[in-house]
């Protein structure tokens, strides 16, 4: 992984938190949420092309979901190996050699260089070595979920994200549908006239998609 990569991937651990929230609460740790997200992102960094004049985040988004996906569909369950485990333990060294040495953090790239192995491991093994975030707190003797900080344009980049996704896969009507009801605010007759329907057609068809998106989204 070259340095851009690396940048990218350590600036960007906010765009996976921003990621994660949207699956808390449906069975899975906070923790493999987050370690799945993670490997998206070292995947988007490493196929990411500043050349297409896209942003990375935009890139990066579909990536992480992606990796997030996945577990839900392989069971919902990270096993962390002994090998992992024991190279969690390597970079805590490291890290603390390296910051006794320089006064500062080192990078995943410069932690691959030391302990002679790749970046992919070097992500997996720190996120696999994270202390587990409690999502419960107390309050006044009672439980409460606790919610999970991140910043406001991570959030906006991932909705609008998994809006484009979600549009991107309806049939070329329904999505003429949503796009004049919704970014151009015509009214239903008027979507009617323009696609040949009826306003009864649009509506029902209209609540269908609404639903179907909803869906997708949450």
């Amino acid at each position: 992984m070259t340095v851009e990569q690396d940048r990218l991937v350590t600036e960007n651990f906010g765009l996976v938190h921003a990621c994660a929230r949207r699956y808390c609460g449906r069975g899975v740790d906070y923790d493999d949420l987050y370690q799945s997200g993670c490997e998206g992102l070292v995947k988007a960094a490493a196929g990411f092309d500043s050349s297409r004049g896209i942003r990375f985040s935009t890139y990066a988004v579909p990536a992480i979901l992606g990796e997030i996906r996945r577990l839900f569909r392989d069971g919902g369950v990270l096993r962390v190996s002994r090998s992992i485990r024991d190279l969690g333990l390597k970079i805590r060294r490291a890290e603390t050699d390296f910051r006794g040495r320089t006064g500062r953090d080192p990078t995943v790239g410069e932690l691959a260089a030391l302990l002679g192995t790749d970046v992919e491991s070097i992500a997996e093994a720190i996120d696999a070595s994270r202390p587990v975030l409690s999502l419960t707190a107390e309050r006044d003797g009672e439980e409460f979920e606790a919610d999970v900080p991140v910043e406001q344009f991570e959030e906006s980049v991932v909705d609008v994200v998994a809006l484009r996704e979600a549009m991107a896969s309806l049939e070329e009507t329904d999505r003429e549908i949503i796009r004049q009801r919704y970014f151009k605010g015509k009214t239903q007759t008027a979507v009617a006239a323009a696609l040949g329907m009826t306003q009864v057609q649009v509506s029902r068809r209209e609540r269908k998609i609404l639903q179907l998106m909803k869906e997708r989204l949450i």
